[in-house]
Order: structure tokens, then C-alpha cells, then sequence
């Protein structure tokens, strides 16, 4: 009795930690969960404080944000055996002044392990020439052109001492879908095979971007509001949309 009693007691700490390990490891097949997307705003690592806080350019000018939003939408994730999962009517606009509108709940997700997102930044094609919409598309939210029958993909206001518009105003509302003046724009980028998004039905993890809005005055080309401070579509806005193609998101940490 004392040996079957030693025996099992050494044998459930082992039994316990496999069964936590199959829990951990082990997908059920065809079942479903849920994740979060988190976006911090910025610039160049300064937290973005609209109307107050003045900031500089990569020319040194002086700028406040008044306005900044924009859209992300299509979100596609991926797994390291190549398939994929495009996350059907996934249209979401942030705003930096509706704190909520920067955490993003995604539901009805496969559950599984997932190496890559990507995701476009502002509307698809079709959405463009898809009239007035509902939800994150509606015009009430200040992001389409009436007159262009079209979505504005990323907007930023604000003010500088150098621009010579009336009242020193900064008006960059970048959108339009026909080239040369195509300002779609992807993002994407790999996540650590160590620490993928662990989508499970008791785990909802969380991913956590940084979102820098002075890249729309650099990366590709540097911009002087001096000589650029107003776009809506067009050949500057294309400046601006490659400018924050490369340095508008970055993946900051997932929490698993």
C-alpha cells in the first residue's frame, strides 16, 4: 500500500504536466476563436498628443496633429505551412481621438498558430467604387470624397510655422486607386516561429503595434511643408502613401 502510494505520487506531477502540454500544443480541429489588434500612435517614439504637443520633421519643421486616422482593412494572416486565412468584411478605420476605435476585437478566427499578417492600409479597389457604405465605411465618418467617389486611406491635419497654407495648416488626405496615382498600400511582416500568434479557444492573445505618424513626411522621400502642406489624391499623395508604407506600423509584441 505504501509503494502504490509512492508510486502515484510521483506519477501525477508527470501526469499533470503532460496533459498541460497536450492542452498547450494540441488544436482542435475546426474550432474558433478570437484575437485582439492594438495600435499605439506616435512620433518617432513620442506619444501622439493631438492639438498640444508640437513635433519635428525630418527637414526640422515644427508640426502639431490635430487630425489622425486611417484605415486598415483585409487582414490576412498566415501559418509557417503556407495557408492562409483572409478575414471576410474586416474593415476597420482608427482614430486617435476615439480611444476605443485603437483596439480592434477579430472574432471567429481558426485556431492555430500563425507566422505572418499582412493587411492593406486603407480600402480595397472594389470598396472604392462601391458607393456610400455602412459601418467603418459610412461617410459620416469623414473619410470619403463625395466629389471623387472614393475612401481617404490615411488622414493627418495639423499645423506648422512653415507651411504656407492659410493659417499654417497641414491638410494630407491621401487616397485614390488609379494609376499613376494608386496610393494602396500593404502592409505585412513575419512573426518570431518562437512566439507566433497562438490562437486557441482558452487563449486570445493580443498583438501590439506602433504606429508612427511622422512617417508620412519621410522614408522615401523627406517632405518640407514649406513646399508640400496640402494633398487630397494625386501625385503628392503617392509621395506620402510610399513614404508610410515603410515605416507607418511595426509590430511591437504579441501577449499570448
Amino acid at each position: 500500500m505504501k509503494i502504490s502510494q509512492y508510486l502515484l505520487a510521483l506519477l501525477c506531477p508527470i501526469i499533470l504536466l503532460s496533459s498541460c502540454n497536450k492542452s498547450d500544443d494540441d488544436v482542435a480541429t475546426d474550432t474558433k476563436s478570437s484575437f485582439t489588434l492594438e495600435f499605439e500612435h506616435q512620433v518617432n517614439g513620442s506619444p501622439l498628443a493631438l492639438n498640444t504637443t508640437t513635433y519635428k520633421n525630418a527637414k526640422g519643421e515644427d508640426f502639431k496633429i490635430n487630425v489622425f486616422k486611417y484605415y486598415v482593412s483585409n487582414i490576412k494572416l498566415s501559418k509557417a505551412d503556407g495557408t492562409t486565412y483572409l478575414l471576410p468584411e474586416s474593415y476597420f478605420l482608427i482614430d486617435e481621438s476615439k480611444p476605443a476605435s485603437k483596439l480592434i476585437t477579430v472574432n471567429d478566427v481558426p485556431t492555430g498558430d500563425y507566422t505572418k499578417i499582412e493587411y492593406t492600409i486603407g480600402v480595397d479597389y472594389a470598396r472604392n467604387f462601391a458607393g456610400a457604405q455602412t459601418g467603418a465605411l459610412d461617410p459620416i465618418n469623414g473619410m470619403f470624397w463625395t466629389w471623387n467617389s472614393g475612401y481617404i486611406f490615411v488622414k493627418l491635419e495639423g499645423t506648422s510655422p512653415q507651411s504656407t497654407a492659410a493659417n499654417n495648416l497641414l491638410t494630407f488626405h491621401i487616397g485614390g486607386v488609379v494609376d499613376p496615382n494608386n496610393t494602396i498600400r500593404t502592409y505585412s511582416t513575419e512573426i518570431n516561429a518562437a512566439n507566433p500568434l497562438r490562437i486557441r479557444m482558452d487563449s486570445k492573445p493580443d498583438m501590439h503595434f506602433m504606429v508612427n505618424a511622422a512617417s508620412l513626411f519621410t522614408g522615401t522621400t523627406d517632405v518640407s511643408f514649406a513646399t508640400l502642406n496640402f494633398t487630397m489624391g494625386g501625385a503628392n499623395s503617392v509621395i506620402v502613401a510610399n513614404n508610410y508604407a515603410k515605416g507607418l506600423f511595426r509590430l511591437d509584441h504579441i501577449h499570448n
